[in-house]
Order: C-alpha cells, then sequence, then structure tokens
C-alpha cells in the first residue's frame, strides 16, 4: 500500500473514531469554564471618617442623655405630685367627715328648736315668771348662741378647706398629666436618638468598631493629658469625709454594671442614677437629675475637690460623675458601656458640687 493511501486510511480512521465518540449515548460535555469573578473588598474607612463617625455619635448620645435627664425630671415631679394628690385625697376625705359631723350637730340644735314650739331661746326666756330661772337661762342662751356660731364659723371654714382642696388637687393632677407627656415625649426623644447611633454604628465593619473604640480612648486620653497638664492635680488634695468614703465605696462597687436610661439600679444605672444612689446610701438625699444635682448643690472650686464630689459635665449640665481621687472619676457613661473609672478630665467640666457640705 502506497504512503499516500495510509495516509488518507488513516485520516478515515480518525474522523470515524471521532464521530463515533461524539455519537455516543451518555457522553458528558464539559461546559466552557466561566471567567472568574473578582470578589468586592469593602474599602476600609480612612480615620478621618471614623472620626466624623465619633463626633456624630457623641452627639447623637449626648441628646440622648438630654432627654434622659428630661425623662427623669418629669418621672420624680410625677411621683411628688402623686403624693401630693394622695395627701389631699385623705384631707378631703377627713375634711368631708367633719362637714359631716357639724351638719349632723347643726341638725340637731335645729330639731331641739322645732321640738320646743319652734320658738327661740329667748322667748322662753321671756316667758318664765322665775326670776333665777331667767338669769340661769339667760346664761345658757348666750352660750348657746355662741356654740351655735361657733359652729356655723367651723362648719364653713371647713368647706372652704375643702373647696380649697379639691382646686388644689384638680391642679396637680393637671400638672401630672403634663409631666406624663414630658415623659412620653422624653421616652420617644431617647430611643429616638439611641436607635440611629446604634444604627450608625451597626453599619461599621468589625475591624472599623475597634479603631473607632480606639479613637475614643485616644479623644478622652487627650482630654485628661490636657487637664492634667494644666497642673491642677497638685491643687487637689481635699480629703473625702465619712459620708463621701461611703458614696464612693458604692458608685465603685457598681463597676462593670450596664447603663440604662432611667435606671436607678441595682443592676443598671444611668449618670444620675448611679450618683443619686450612691449619696443615698451614704445617708444624704440628692436631686435626680444632674441638671438639679448642679442647679441645687453647692457648688465649689475645682482645686477643693475631694472624693465624692460630683463632676457635672457639658455646658447643659446632660452628664456626671464622682470623683474618686488622683484625676479620676467613676460614671455610668452611655449605652453600649458600662460603669467604669475615666479621667476627671476627659470630657469638658461645667462645675463641681458637694452633697455633703
Amino acid at each position: 500500500m502506497g504512503t499516500g493511501r495510509r495516509s488518507l486510511i488513516t485520516a478515515a480512521v480518525t474522523v470515524v473514531c471521532a464521530v463515533t465518540v461524539l455519537a455516543a449515548p451518555g457522553t458528558a460535555f464539559a461546559s466552557p469554564t466561566p471567567a472568574p469573578v473578582p470578589s468586592v473588598t469593602p474599602t476600609p474607612a480612612t480615620t478621618k471618617d471614623l472620626e466624623v463617625v465619633r463626633k456624630k455619635l457623641d452627639r447623637l448620645y449626648h441628646d440622648a442623655a438630654v432627654a434622659t435627664d428630661a425623662y427623669n425630671s418629669a418621672e420624680e415631679k410625677a411621683e411628688q405630685q402623686s403624693a401630693e394628690l394622695v395627701a389631699l385625697a385623705k384631707k378631703i376625705v377627713k375634711g368631708q367627715k367633719k362637714v359631716d359631723e357639724l351638719k349632723k350637730r347643726a341638725g340637731a340644735a335645729a330639731a331641739a328648736q322645732y321640738r320646743s314650739g319652734g320658738l327661740p331661746d329667748e322667748a322662753h326666756l321671756m316667758l318664765s315668771d322665775d326670776p333665777q330661772e331667767f338669769l340661769d337661762g339667760a346664761g345658757r342662751v348666750i352660750q348657746g348662741e355662741r356654740a351655735t356660731k361657733g359652729l356655723l364659723r367651723e362648719l364653713t371654714r371647713t368647706q372652704q378647706d375643702l373647696e380649697q382642696y379639691a382646686k388644689d388637687a384638680s391642679a396637680q393632677w393637671e400638672k401630672l398629666e403634663a409631666n406624663r407627656k414630658t415623659k412620653a415625649r422624653a421616652k420617644a426623644e431617647i430611643k429616638k436618638q439611641i436607635k440611629a447611633a446604634e444604627k450608625l454604628e451597626s453599619e461599621l465593619e468589625a475591624e472599623e468598631k475597634e479603631r473607632l473604640a480606639e479613637l475614643e480612648r485616644r479623644a478622652a486620653h487627650q482630654a485628661q493629658t490636657a487637664w492634667l497638664d494644666s497642673g491642677i492635680l497638685d491643687e487637689i488634695d481635699g480629703k473625702a469625709s465619712a459620708q463621701g468614703k461611703k458614696a464612693v465605696a458604692y458608685a465603685t462597687a457598681q463597676l462593670g454594671k450596664p447603663y440604662e436610661w432611667g435606671a436607678e439600679g441595682p443592676d443598671t444605672f444611668d449618670c444620675s442614677g448611679l450618683t443619686s444612689q450612691a449619696w443615698a446610701a451614704a445617708g444624704v438625699a440628692i436631686p435626680r437629675t444632674s441638671q438639679e444635682q448642679w442647679k441645687q448643690l453647692p457648688r465649689i472650686d475645682i482645686a477643693q475637690m475631694r472624693p465624692g464630689d460630683l463632676i457635672i459635665y457639658n455646658d447643659d449640665a446632660s452628664h456626671v460623675g464622682m470623683y474618686v481621687g488622683d484625676g479620676a472619676m467613676v460614671h455610668s457613661p452611655r449605652p453600649g458601656r458600662t460603669v467604669t473609672i475615666a479621667g476627671a478630665g476627659s470630657m469638658p467640666i461645667l462645675a463641681v458640687v458637694r452633697p455633703d457640705v
């Protein structure tokens, strides 16, 4: 067989084999391999971006703190008004009983006059034939008239008291309702601000959250360092009072417990809930909110600060911590945080107040 013929046969066999394989049942065909899709990696936020987030979070939590103070204030006032309403209700019940008794006595006097023929006592005396009886009776008439007039005056005064109690109760009820509405608005505002802050934080990656926390620590450290660099700690050397020591002991015993707005313990606290309960444990009653603590408690110079004193922060007195000595304070910072020790100068100080002057 010539070379040319062998080449043709070989080619023909190759084609047949190829066709047979292609036509065989059950033969699988590999689909073309798709081109790889490049994975999308989120671009990490820059430090500048995270600093903007930090400031925004500070603002949101600050606004939540302001609303919390409004809520706590309304709650405190509502409790006082409820107590006053209860006291007024008791006065009204007591006064009504007194009115009923006075009316009963007045009715008895009227009935006695009716039984005597309807004549006044003076007429009966004029008809008496016995001079001594007349004189004795005249004294009784004068006493009776005085008693009757006194009875009527007392009845009138008691009725007027009842009317005033009712007016006072109505006024207290209106105040109570107004403070309930204030509480409701403040509660809605708190939830709104905290929800916005939590949403903002939830959009961050784990690594970004760590960097954000570091930025928060760095900002607090810088503020504390600047405060200490002023030499203020060299001037502060006050010793805690006996009650101040008790207040500090209570506050520091709460370390690690979560922040919760409106809470006064024992398991959770907001900032002023912690300070007010600490001083209550020391036997001193102080206002419930940081703003009222700032308004009502005596203010002292920072250089005179001693452990147990309260440090009021921010221009609107929206936060409070308790000085524990060595340039540090204990406080309940904000939602998502726990009671902790921090630098006394890590936030803008408005004033220092002393519960036990």
